[in-house]
């Protein structure tokens, strides 16, 4: 098995070095064998353990529920029923959050058709509203 230092693992995973070293802090990753020199090295493993991280990171999962799936992965009374709802509850809140932007947008826009972009910023529609002085 090939020893990689902590800089071949961030570019092998395509983080940075202080992502590694933050993952081994919270626990996501083992603290690695240290080298005579006290280099730490890390096996081929762990960047697929990153890797793993990352892209439950971009499908929104929290560091708190990566290590919860993590976690699953050596319970052996765990089954695929557990992760399936892990990312049902993903969904959901997901799409309470679309929600809550499609709100966001619509107040914006309602905002900026009653903003010509003419005259002074102290008498600007958008910030009276932001002020609370817009009148509905």
């Amino acid at each position: 098995m090939k020893e990689l230092s902590i800089g071949h693992v961030a570019k092998q995973a395509g983080v940075g070095v202080e992502t590694v070293r933050y993952y081994e802090r919270e626990g996501l990753i083992a603290k690695p064998p240290r080298r005579a020199s006290g280099y730490r090295q890390y096996t081929s493993e762990v960047v697929e353990r990153v890797l793993f991280i990352r892209r439950a990171k971009d499908l929104g999962f929290s560091l708190k529920e990566i290590h919860e799936l993590l976690g699953l992965r050596i319970k052996p009374n765990a089954t695929s029923a557990v992760v399936r709802d892990r990312a049902m509850e993903k969904i959901e809140e997901i799409s309470e959050k679309i929600e809550s932007l499609q709100h966001i947008k619509q107040a914006l826009e309602e905002l900026v058709s009653a903003c010509s972009g003419k005259g002074p910023v102290s008498e600007c529609p958008i910030l009276e509203a932001m002020d609370g002085k817009l009148k509905s």
